[in-house]
């Protein structure tokens, strides 16, 4: 079991970058491959970044793609999502998951979420 607690968000203007953190507890946190999603108001939560357990493989959305940058932490359990470039179409609230998985569809959620975190983009 993975325990999630996202950290990082506020709200800045377009342009400006955003560091989010995702602190895992439990010993299993480097075999999991770790995701952030993002939920936008009034729209489905979408994936936004991902990478393997290892760190060695990464996967971007189109959208962020170019100007989000995902890395990790194994000796400290944590996740990290670097944002550059901000638009205000990035705001909504961020999700760390572990145990996302690559489909013919794209990445599916793992089973562990954690509360989120707001990132707020104003023009």
């Amino acid at each position: 079991q993975v325990q999630l607690v996202e950290s990082g968000g506020g709200l800045l203007q377009a342009g400006g970058s955003l560091r989010l953190s995702c602190a895992a507890s439990g010993r299993t946190f480097r075999n999991y491959a770790m995701a952030w999603f993002r939920q936008a108001p009034g729209k489905e939560r979408e994936f936004a970044a991902a990478i393997s357990w290892s760190g060695d493989f990464t996967r971007y959305a189109d959208s962020v793609k170019g100007r989000f940058t995902i890395s990790r932490d194994n000796a400290e359990n944590t996740v990290y999502l670097q944002m550059n470039s901000l638009k205000p179409e990035d705001t909504a609230v961020y999700y760390c998951n572990a145990g996302t998985y690559l489909t013919a569809s794209g990445n599916v959620p793992g089973n562990y979420w954690g509360q989120g975190t707001q990132v707020t983009v104003s023009s």
